[in-house]
Order: structure tokens, then C-alpha cells, then sequence
């Protein structure tokens, strides 16, 4: 029997609560190191902190932040909290960690003189606050994140979406694009899948996610695509930047991409170009935040739906495990098994594509699914959790196949 819609709804949105009171903030970051504001605890505010402090930040930030987030002033540092505090740094040109470190509480200014005035009993107790309309039978379901798009995975073109078109952090759904331009350039020469990358000092010590490859050892372009998609392999995305950098076009003007990966960057901006991806700008190849690296979710729908034209791409990001060897300079071998941090491969049904988190993005997904000969594209961006991610995909895929016609038992 097929589940009312309502019901779906109120089940989703149950879930969802539930699943939010995971911290984001404990959890691993994909292309992220902690910085050092995040890392220190001296004068720092953070998610799972309480007390008077903390009444002090949500007042601060309620009266500095136009339009006001109307946080609670509750003395517990939650998700509303977090967000209110990484809008403020992005408005006051402060790195979007999230936590209200010194820096942070000195540019929200002294806090009010005195405790602010407690109404009467009287007027607490004689008239009850007005309350908002129910909630529509109709629609999508309840989503935690920020943003959100469905996409006819066959074309590419959004069919429904939360502030779709805004332009967010995307972490490390940006390899995607590293992807892509690789997958060109062996489109053009085939021989390129088995050039042999050689793992670079600079490469091995790019923060965050890793592929474990270190300095001096060796692995093909074929292999190192499974290191780049399926743990999410910062210290991939910039060996393969440095070494297919030479080969490309140089970009048409200074950027923040040191010279080594300049030319790779400006190919990703141009082919995002060309796909006329106009959220999109990329600083780096592996989505570590930077002031001008943003997408929207509207144009990573786009952006999985051609990379998943390339058989080889397609076939990687639906790969739960891949085991590869790694070759040293002295000729010695060791093997390597990456796992995919994509949760949703653990269901039938769905095949892809890209997972991202970092403190300034939060939880992010590009998820793609089929359904017979149907297919749709999910993307997430912005959640609070990873948990929540990958609840608000799935609601989102069931409500959005049975708007298609679908039928489920």
C-alpha cells in the first residue's frame, strides 16, 4: 500500500529531528583540517557548549545580524547557533569556522550594559503568542539543509529546489570537476588513464581527507581517480592538478591557486563555463573553503549529470571499495584499499556520486539514483550533520519519484 504523503512527511520530519542532535561539529571533516581558532579552547565558543557565555553570544548575535536570526537565548550553543555565527563571519570578512572565537567576540563588539528587561507575569502569562499555520499536505519534505535541488538525471535540468540558485561552499563535491577535466583530457588521448602520477611533497601534505599516498610513490591516473572519489583525496586532487598543470591553457589572470596549479583551476572554471554553470567559481581542485570557491546546488545537479556521461566516472563514484598498489622511488610496493564515503551506496538503487564536509559547508551531497529507466539527481548542501545529509537525500528521492508517476509495494 502506498504511504500518504502526509504521514511521509510527519515520519521524515521526525527523522530529521531526531538525526539533528548529532554535532556536526565532532564529526570528521572531508577536505577540512581544524584550524587553529576551531583547535584552541582559550576565549573560543563552540557547538555543545552551554552557560552564561553562551546567552551572552546569542543575544550579540540577535542584535548585530540584519535581518535577526532570533536565536534563543537558551545558553546552549547549538546548529542555530553555529549558523548565526558563520553568517557573521562571512558578513564581517572572517574565516566561517563556526566557532566564536577571539577574534570573532571582539568583532561582535561589548555586549549590552545590563540584563535586559523581564517583562511582567501580566503581560507574559495574559496573551498567547500567535503560532504560524499548520503545516501543507502539499509539497516537498521537510529538509534540514540549506539548500537543496532534484534533477532530471538524464538532462540535468532542475525540477524542484530550496534556494537552488544560491551560491554556497560545496567542499569536497568540487572533485566532481577535478574529475571531469582529467576525464576530458583522456577523452582526448586514452593513454592518458595510465600516465603514472608521482606524489609530490606539496601533494602529501594537503590537509584534510586523504588518499594515503605519500611523497615519492607512484600510481596511475586510472587508479589514483578511485583516491580522488572515493575517500575523498585532497592530497589527490592537487597530484593531479600538478600533473596535468603544464599541459593545459594558462588562466586569464592572477588567482589565490599557487602557479603549480593555476592553468588546472582556470580549465576547471572553464569548463564550468562552458556547461554554463553560473553559481560556480573554483580557487582550488579539492574544496578546501577560500573567499571565491562556491557553487549552488542547482549547478552541481548539472555538473554530476554530465560527469556521469563518462563511463569511467560513473563507474568509479558507484565503487563501495577499491583496493589499488602503490609503487615507492626504490621500486617498492604496498597496497592500499580506499572506501567510499558515500553512505548511499549501501542501499540499492543508488549509484553516486560525491560527498563534502567542511566546517564552513557543512554536510554536503551530490547523489544520483535510478528507478527503473527513470533517474533523478539529489543534491545537499549545507546540512547540519552528516546523518542529516543523508536523511533529508532520501526523503527528497522518495517524495520525488512518486511526483514522477512511480509506485512503490
Amino acid at each position: 500500500m502506498t504511504e500518504p504523503l502526509s504521514s511521509l512527511k510527519l515520519r521524515s520530519l521526525g527523522l530529521l529531528v531526531g538525526l539533528s542532535i548529532g554535532l556536526f561539529a565532532d564529526r570528521p571533516s572531508e577536505a577540512q583540517a581544524p584550524s587553529k581558532a576551531a583547535t584552541s579552547t582559550e576565549g573560543s565558543l563552540r557547538v555543545g557548549e552551554n552557560g552564561p557565555a553562551v546567552e551572552g553570544l546569542q543575544r550579540l548575535l540577535n542584535a548585530r545580524l540584519n535581518p535577526s536570526p532570533q536565536l534563543d537565548v537558551d545558553g546552549d550553543f547549538g546548529a542555530a547557533t553555529r549558523a548565526a555565527v558563520t553568517r557573521f563571519q562571512r558578513e564581517n570578512g572572517l574565516s566561517p569556522t563556526g566557532v566564536a572565537d577571539p577574534a570573532t567576540r571582539k568583532a561582535l563588539g561589548p555586549p549590552p550594559v545590563g540584563d535586559p528587561p523581564v517583562p511582567s507575569p501580566e503581560s507574559v502569562n495574559g496573551k498567547a503568542p500567535p503560532r504560524k499555520p499548520a503545516d501543507s499536505l502539499d509539497g516537498p519534505p521537510f529538509t534540514l539543509s540549506a539548500s537543496w535541488a532534484i534533477a532530471d538525471g538524464k538532462t540535468g535540468e532542475t525540477l524542484w529546489g530550496q534556494l537552488e540558485n544560491k551560491r554556497l561552499e560545496m567542499a569536497s563535491t568540487t572533485k566532481i570537476m577535478t574529475a571531469l577535466v582529467v576525464l576530458r583530457l583522456a577523452r582526448s588521448d586514452p593513454k592518458v588513464l595510465d600516465e603514472i602520477v608521482t606524489f609530490s611533497e606539496r601533494a602529501d601534505r594537503t590537509v584534510g581527507s586523504t588518499s594515503g599516498v605519500k611523497a615519492g610513490e607512484k600510481v596511475s591516473v586510472r587508479e589514483l581517480l578511485y583516491g580522488l572519489l572515493l575517500p575523498s583525496g585532497n592530497d589527490a586532487a592537487e597530484a593531479f592538478a600538478e600533473h596535468f598543470n603544464a599541459r593545459l591553457a594558462p588562466a586569464d589572470g592572477p588567482g589565490p591557486a599557487p602557479e603549480s596549479t593555476a592553468r588546472f583551476v582556470a580549465e576547471m572554471n572553464r569548463v564550468a563555463g562552458g556547461l554554463g554553470l553560473r553559481e560556480t567559481h573554483f580557487d582550488n581542485p579539492h574544496g578546501l573553503p577560500s573567499p571565491g570557491h562556491h557553487s549552488s546546488a542547482r549547478d552541481l545537479a548539472k555538473l554530476a549529470q554530465v560527469a556521469r556521461l563518462d563511463p569511467t566516472f560513473a563507474s568509479v563514484v558507484a565503487t563501495l571499495r577499491r583496493g589499488a598498489s602503490l609503487v615507492d622511488a626504490s621500486g617498492q610496493s604496498r597496497n592500499v584499499v580506499w572506501s567510499n564515503t558515500n553512505r548511499l551506496l549501501e542501499f540499492e538503487g543508488y549509484d553516486g556520486v560525491k560527498t563534502g564536509t567542511t566546517d564552513a559547508a557543512g554536510a554536503c551531497l551530490v547523489a544520483s539514483g535510478g528507478l527503473g529507466n527513470d533517474r533523478l539527481i539529489v543534491v545537499i548542501l549545507g546540512a547540519p550533520s552528516t546523518d542529516a545529509r543523508y536523511a533529508d537525500a532520501r526523503n527528497l528521492f522518495r517524495w520525488a519519484w512518486r511526483q514522477r508517476g512511480h509506485k512503490f509495494p
